[in-house]
């Protein structure tokens, strides 16, 4: 049975920013979903399981081997098939034994690896990769430009040959269509060993036996699959809810029983100021002193009181998860119906599809498509065509900004007719207030990244009529997947967006289904229909 611990584990980037302080848990085997905002530090902890990052303290504890797929795997191009799956050196000696020509080296170099050749091609076979190699001799072919999904594959290949104990997997469907997040599921549901997986996708944690989260530099286990994990975080959350009611009921009470106690005070030390005119001095003084005291320990013991309920109110709203929402109203985006917003005639892509294209109205598009079949460079070719209205395109990097200037500086050199009040309180809306507008771009997290880029399009003047998003969901935690579809709720243009998070297209109401084939563009919808086992031919 494999298992992880970690002890007393702290860490800190470079700069000093803290990110675990005495972090301790010990995960049981099983397939485990980890969890959190982002910048709670989940690649990060994974970076330090696998040894790529040191500790400033701490230890962790691994049985077994283990296997880990980042987030950014940058597989280099023209690179030969066994290069990429870290086979080619067992290879080179396995054929030197084969020709009578090995040596002893040779054979260390196997090991146990004997069948490595037919595991691989029966590895990207079950992960959709035929094409890559189909046969033993097939591993030698080169590759040509790879896409962000068959990098995934190809990258989650070469780590179950090593057949490891135990797979860390960072945001493995990133890029992934349908059919291979499929095929990658059942990879995953058939690994013996334990599994921690970084993810926002939702399917994906359903398959788990149990959720970990990361929040506020602790780690918290909770049996069962994600939608009892947030089935017990709901019930939490009401409970935290009530409590903040009852907190901000007490806190009001404490301030008025303070406030009235000073009135009675203020009303004594008058009542006693008249007494004292007809008492001798020294009496008259002592009675003075003696209710000073007593008029201070009330007034103490009801402040204390109410310093004690603002306390208690602050801790039951830090347990509350609600989570700030973007509200935008963006009435310069609107498109009317029948208006022409976009005209492609006949663009051939690089990958082969001959391409026709006609948008108009506030039409939603789902693009979809195998990983490789153009999608990406199909955007590129929609933002080059010109469209026929204002435009913004939001690309899977997030690269938009400068990142050596600020959010209000990068927004402002998108506005420029824009006030810097009305740059501020248009910020404000994605939830970017005061001093948060002022922080370097490099310097913003996951989440922050996303609701920058989303403010920098849509607050740009023009204000574009047309949106592509390029895979906008990657990488995002749930709340920051929620201010995205809260943010294109509010927009009232077309959009044409490259996805494969099936609940996200029906959140943000997509109104027309296309998938890029070889053949082309082809209505997905209609297809769907077709495909269907039991379809009524009168459909």
């Amino acid at each position: 049975m494999t298992f992880l611990s970690l002890s007393d584990l702290t860490f800190s980037w470079p700069d000093g920013t803290p990110v675990f302080e005495g972090l301790g848990a010990v995960l049981p085997a099983g397939h485990i979903g980890l969890v959190g905002v982002n910048g709670a530090g989940k690649s990060t902890l994974l970076r330090l399981i696998a040894g790529e990052l040191t500790p400033a303290r701490g230890s962790v504890g691994v049985s077994g081997q283990l296997g880990y797929l980042r987030q950014d795997l940058g597989l280099a191009d023209g690179q030969r098939v066994d290069a990429v799956l870290g086979i080619d050196g067992v290879r080179k000696a396995l054929h030197r034994i084969e020709s009578g020509n090995g040596d002893e080296h040779d054979f260390e170099t196997v090991g146990a690896a004997w069948d490595v050749e037919e595991r691989a091609v029966a590895l990207l076979g079950r992960l959709g990769l035929h094409y890559v190699a189909d046969s033993a001799e097939g591993l030698d072919r080169r590759l040509d430009t790879l896409s962000g999904g068959e990098t995934v594959l190809l990258g989650l290949v070469a780590e179950l040959l090593a057949e490891p104990d135990m797979l860390l997997l960072d945001e493995p469907t990133n890029n992934l269509d349908h059919v291979a997040r499929e095929r990658l599921y059942e990879v995953i549901g058939q690994f013996p060993g334990t599994v921690l997986t970084v993810s926002h996708d939702r399917e994906l944690l359903e398959r788990m036996t149990a959720i970990a989260e990361l929040r506020a530099g602790e780690l918290r286990m909770f049996g069962g699959n994600f939608v009892e994990y947030e089935r017990i975080v709901e019930a939490e959350r009401q409970a935290a809810r009530s409590a903040v009611r009852e907190a901000r009921n007490d806190v009001r009470r404490q301030a008025q029983e303070l406030a009235e106690t000073r009135v009675k005070l203020d009303r004594r030390q008058r009542y006693g100021k008249k007494q004292a005119d007809n008492m001798p001095k020294i009496l008259a003084g002592a009675r003075k002193r003696a209710a000073q005291v007593s008029a201070g320990k009330l007034r103490n013991t009801h402040i204390e009181r109410l310093d004690t309920a603002k306390e208690q109110l602050q801790q039951a709203e830090e347990l509350v998860r609600d989570d700030k929402e973007i509200r935008i109203d963006l009435p310069g985006t609107r498109v009317h119906p029948g208006q022409e917003v976009l005209a492609l005639d006949e663009v051939t892509l690089a990958c082969g599809p001959t391409v026709t294209l006609r948008v108009s109205g506030p039409e939603r598009i789902a693009l979809t498509g195998r990983n490789g079949i153009g999608k990406s460079t199909l955007l590129r070719r929609i933002a080059a065509a010109p469209p026929s209205v204002a435009w913004r395109m939001l690309p899977q990097r997030l690269d938009l900004f400068d990142e050596s200037r600020s959010l209000f500086e990068n927004v402002s050199a998108a506005a420029p007719h824009a006030t810097p009040l009305q740059v501020r309180s248009r910020l404000a809306r994605f939830l970017f207030r005061g001093a948060d507008a002022d922080v370097a771009a490099g310097a913003l997290s996951g989440g922050e990244r996303l609701r920058a880029a989303l403010a920098m399009l849509l607050l740009a003047d023009p204000a574009p009529r047309l949106l592509l998003l390029d895979e906008p969901t990657n990488n995002l935690d749930l709340p920051s997947l929620h201010h995205l579809t809260q943010a294109l709720a509010g927009f009232e243009g077309a959009l044409i967006v490259v996805s494969h998070d099936p609940r996200f297209l029906d959140d943000i109401g997509v109104t027309r289904r296309l998938e890029l084939t070889e053949d082309g563009l082809v209505d997905a919808d209609r297809v769907a229909v077709e495909d269907a086992p039991d379809a009524d031919p009168a459909v």
